[in-house]
């Protein structure tokens, strides 16, 4: 038994599909269909990387963007014009925005789309603001 790996954090891998879904499931709006962005974050060698869950896309469906420290990726599914029988999977717009790290180097990232991952990296070797003393002035 110990040689058991662990492979889902989440007790209930539906459960945030399922609180996802919580608008629709009471009749509420979805603030215009638009859905989160599946990510995963961490940092290896020297570089902070984003991984972003998108199956089925195409790169020109992606957007990824970086302003002011904040990394985005956008992407839009359109569906087919078919008749189905049953559909269980999202169409429509998608965005997930992510702060970076401290460090950080917004001239330094690259972004690669293989079989439905999208993954961006950011370099982390942008000089880091020291902490500095200010000697506080007595106004007498």
């Amino acid at each position: 038994m110990a040689t058991l790996a662990r492979r889902q954090k989440f007790s209930f891998p539906d459960m945030p599909d399922w609180f996802e879904s919580l608008p629709t499931r009471f009749g509420m709006p979805t603030m215009g269909d638009l859905y989160t962005v599946r990510i995963e974050d961490y940092t290896e060698g020297g570089r902070y990387v984003v991984r972003a869950e998108l199956p089925g896309m195409s790169p020109d469906d992606i957007d990824v963007f970086l302003s002011e420290g904040v990394l985005t990726v956008q992407a839009e599914r359109t569906e087919k014009d078919i008749s189905k029988n049953h559909s269980e999977i999202r169409y429509g717009a998608m965005s997930r925005s992510v702060t970076l790290p401290p460090g950080a180097d917004e001239d330094d990232v690259k972004a690669d789309y293989t079989d439905g991952m999208l993954t961006v990296s950011v370099g982390l070797g942008a000089e880091k603001a020291e902490a500095r003393h200010i000697e506080i002035q007595h106004g007498g």
